[in-house]
Formats: C-alpha cells, structure tokens, sequence
C-alpha cells in the first residue's frame, strides 16, 4: 500500500546524502530553502574512499563553512612524483596556484568530509532519514512525486516535493526511473585495489611524506599517498577476474614487492577493497525537474581524484541556482546547470581517463616514449602548469552558459579580471565602510550573490548611484553591495552608504567604472557600463536575489 502526503512544506528533495548531497543541503539551508535529504544507507559513510580534495572543492567547502575544520583534520600535499624501472622520472609541486586560498590539495579521508557536512546541516535545522530508499519517481509540469520506502520493509509513501536532486550514486535509481537519460561510457578491463596500511621501510628507502608516488611498472601501477595521522593509501592494478575477494595484507604485500622499491613492508592493514572502475557520462543532467549530480551524473577514474572534487561542485551548484529559483528567480537559470556542469564532468572524467591509460601502458616502445615525455614535461615545467589548474577545478570557462551576460563586450576598457563566465580575478582592497574583507575573494567567499560597484573616478556620481540602486532592490538576506574605489580619488566615504565601501590597495589594479554580478561560485555572472547613462535596472533584472521571494520561506543564516 502507497500512502501519499506532501514533502512538509520541503521545496526540494535530495536523494542521497554523501558528499554531493549533503552539500546541496547545506547550500540550500543556508540560503533559506528548505529539503528533505534522504538516503538508504544507515548512517554516513565509513569507509575512506576519496582522500583527496582539490582547490574547488575546498572553496565550496569554505562558503558552507566547513573548510576550516576539514584542513585541521587533513594533510597538506606537497606533491607528486613518477617513478618507472626505479627511477624518479618526473614531479610536479603542489602549493603554488595561484588566485584562490587553497593553492594545493589536501588528503582527508571521506568520512571526514562527510562528517562535517552532516555537522554543518544539523546546525543549519536540516537533517536525513537514513534507512529511506527512493523506488520510484514521477516528475510533472508543477513538482515531483517520489515513491519512498524504509530499506527494511514497510509501507511505501508518496511524497511531493517542488524540485528533486539525484545524488544517490552510480547506481542511482532515479536516473534508473527517468527512463530518457543514458549513463554513457566504458569500463576498464583490469580490477583495481586499494588498501590503508602502515608501511615500515628498511635500507634506507623513504616513505613518501606530503605526497603521492606513481610507480609505473610492465606489471601495473603502485600508487602511494601519505594519509593524515599516519599510514599510506596503497594502490594497485591487476587482471580483471583474477580474484573477488577483499584484498587481504599478504596480497597487497605481493603488489607491494613487484612493483616498490622492494624494502617497504606492510604492518597493518585496516581497511582494503577491490573494484571495477568505469568511466561514465549521464546523456543529460537535467530530466524536467530531477536533477542528477556526483556519481549519479558522472564516475571516473581515482587518478587526480576528481570523483568526489566534482560532485561537491555539482552539489553546491545545483544547490545555489535552485536556491535563487525558489525564492522568485527564473526559472531559466536551472537551464544553465547542465551548460555548465555536463561539460565541466566530461572534462574531469577525460583527464582521469588520460591519467589512468598512462599508468597501464605495457608496450615497451611505448613505455620509453612516455617515460621520456614525463621527463622533459617535467623539467620544463610544462607538466605542473597544465596538470594542477585541471586537477584543481578552479579555471572553468563557463563564457557559453545561458546564465551569462556581458554588456561590455565590445566597450572600451571592458575588464578582462571580470569577464563574465569566468573567475574573478582577486585584488588587495582596504576596507572604507561596512566590511572587514582584505580582498575581493575575502568578499564573495560567503557563497551570496554579490554586486561589486567599481568607480574609477571617470564616470563622476555615476557608480555611486548605481551602488545605492542596487541595495535598495536586492533580497538583502542573499546579496551584498559593495562599492570599490580607486585608490586615493580623494572623496569621503558616504556616512551611511547602506552598502559597503572599499578601495583598491594598489594603482595597478584599478578597474574600469562599471558593475559587476558575481555568483555565490566566485563567477563573474555579468557586468555593465557604469557611465551615468546606462542605468542599472535591467542588469540588476539579471541577478537572482534582486528578485522577491516567492514563498514564504525563512531567513538565512
């Protein structure tokens, strides 16, 4: 028997609550929207899986609040290095990206990241029911219908909800019940091993520290990374079919001699597992009003782990733009969560792939060519320069998406810092009236919708009006304002702007008049002229959190 009811009053249900769901939650809470997240299992996860988090990720992390916390409880990565026939062939460093506050990854076991992101959700009033699975899912013109059961047995509900998020991982059964979008893609014929040991070495061999080592060898790979707290992930390729059983320490230690240094030796192990990796792409992400994310969306290769690193920004961003819709702005802004995210998976999931054929080379001549080409990639410096902002997910051109505009495309003077459809670049700011933020990143790393207002001092009162206009008609529990002068123009601070002042710190990063939206990502979403005949009113038309609520809904956090 189905009992059906409404969702409580939830504008949106997640399906699932890993990483990528628990961040949709929280952005989704912490914007003033409220969820129902459920999920099979019993409680969050505990086993380690992903470890390693990448600057993207750890940005969307800090808007949520939880990065702090997280790299207290993680180990800062120094690097990475390639070894073949015992060599070192080549290394690249971590810690120099520039343009964001986490210049290098970190290793943090999932459980950690799932841990504070449940933390995080409880204190923003949400919560999960756990042991819940979703059976079936009916999606129409004015909401979603889901079919949801105890995983132990019981009465089947029917619950309503106004939009859905698919995070319920590879196996995800609603992407199973939309019927229209495919998981497109391939799976490797080897079988892949992992196990979180302690390792001793004798001889005089190092273990790696801050780093993880590739070694690449004619039988497979062995892949090695420092875990905080002591021990190393192990990792290892072999036949596919060879065996089905958990990788117990007398296997690993076999891998572990073919393919090291010869003189490391496992002491313990405490968690291992043996697994198929597939490389797929859902055909849309997007399905009426389900949408797909993480696993659910795209699965990858552990090389550069990137798996869970995209799933938290799908979460988050899927999470920001249905916050903005809900709370009265178009709908055509969900539009550009496929535009943006499809593409930014595929890419993520080929850099997996291109890291994972380049381990399980076998062909000699081949082995000599890459071998060599890792080298000179390396010396040069070309490796590190290409291989980290991929890996990062930081530098996205996201210029096509429905959900950008540039008003200044052809104007004089048109900002490339502030190009719509690409990051914000950050400057050093002193703070005149209203905020404590040193930089522009500093600013809009709450994770709102923010509108800079930049006055050069050529477009007389111009950008002063326009910072004015845009505080009185944006949702002030969403957005901010702040007005940025060039350095030393000479004109006090208005007694009570309203919005906050600053100026820039340096000459050199004066910009031209003009106001620029930028995203609750970090992205510059659109700009315009600031020259006393262009008004701000259509621009501001553009900005979700310009628009009134459209439901009752409580205020943020």
């Amino acid at each position: 028997m189905t009992t059906e009811h409404s969702a409580d009053g939830h504008a949106v249900l997640i399906a699932g609550a890993g990483p990528t769901g628990l961040t949709a939650a929280c952005t989704l809470l912490q914007q003033g929207v409220p969820v129902r997240v459920v999920d099979r299992r019993s409680g969050p996860a505990t086993a380690p899986k992903a470890i390693v988090l990448w600057s993207g990720a750890l940005e969307v992390l800090d808007r949520l609040e939880v990065a702090g916390p997280l790299t207290e409880r993680a180990l800062a990565l120094a690097g990475a290095s390639y070894w073949s026939r015992g060599r070192r062939l080549a290394a690249v460093r971590f810690g120099g990206l520039p343009n964001t506050r986490f210049p290098g990854p970190v290793c943090a076991p999932q459980p950690v990241t799932e841990e504070l992101l449940y933390q995080r959700l409880l204190q923003l009033g949400g919560d999960v029911a756990w042991n819940t699975e979703v059976r079936e899912v009916a999606s129409g013109a004015d909401g979603v219908t889901v079919a949801l059961a105890p995983r132990d047995g019981g009465e089947i509900t029917a619950e309503r909800a106004d939009w859905l998020i698919a995070a319920d991982g590879m196996h995800s059964t609603v992407r199973g019940t939309l019927g229209d979008v495919a998981f497109e893609g391939a799976t490797y014929g080897r079988d892949f091993l992992l196990g979180d040991v302690v390792l001793d070495a004798a001889g005089g061999s190092a273990l790696p520290e801050r780093e993880a080592q590739y070694h690449l060898t004619p039988d497979g790979v062995l892949v090695v990374v420092q875990l905080p707290g002591g021990g190393h992930r192990v990792f290892f390729d072999q036949a596919a079919g060879t065996r089905t059983d958990t990788p117990d320490l007398a296997e690993l230690q076999g891998l572990l001699d073919a393919r090291g240094p010869g003189q490391w030796r496992i002491r313990d192990l405490w968690w291992s597992s043996r697994f198929q990796v597939h490389t797929k792409v859902a055909s849309a992400f997007r399905s009426g009003r389900v949408f797909l994310a993480g696993d659910a969306a795209h699965v990858h290769s552990p090389a550069g782990g990137q798996g869970l690193n995209t799933g938290v920004q799908d979460g988050y961003d899927i999470g920001w733009k249905l916050a903005a819709v809900v709370r009265g702005a178009d709908a055509a802004l969900l539009d550009s969560y496929q535009a943006e995210r499809r593409p930014t998976a595929v890419r993520a999931v080929a850099n997996a792939d291109r890291q994972t054929k380049l381990w399980l080379v076998r062909n000699p001549l081949v082995r000599r060519l890459r071998d060599l080409l890792l080298g000179r990639l390396s010396r040069s410096g070309a490796l590190e320069r290409r291989l980290i902002p991929e890996l990062a997910q930081i530098d996205l051109d996201l210029s096509a998406s429905p959900a950008v505009v540039d008003a200044m495309d052809s104007a004089p003077g048109a900002d490339a810092a502030a190009r719509p459809g690409r990051r914000l670049t950050d400057a050093v700011i002193d703070a005149v009236h209203g905020t404590k933020a040193a930089t522009l990143h500093g600013y809009v790393a709450s994770g709102r919708h923010t509108v800079l207002v930049f006055d050069d001092g050529s477009a007389g009162d111009g950008p002063a009006r326009a910072a004015e206009e845009a505080r009185a008609r944006l949702d002030r529990a969403l957005a901010d304002v702040l007005l940025v002068r060039a350095h030393r123009l000479g004109r006090p601070a208005p007694a009570a702007p309203g919005y906050d002042v600053a100026e820039l710190a340096a000459s050199e990063n004066a910009r031209p008049a003009q106001a620029v939206y930028v995203r609750p990502d970090g992205m510059t979403g659109a700009r315009v002229p600031v020259d006393g005949s262009a008004g701000i009113g259509a621009f501001l038309a553009g900005v979700p959190a310009a628009h009134a609520p459209s439901r009752d809904l409580p205020g943020t956090r």
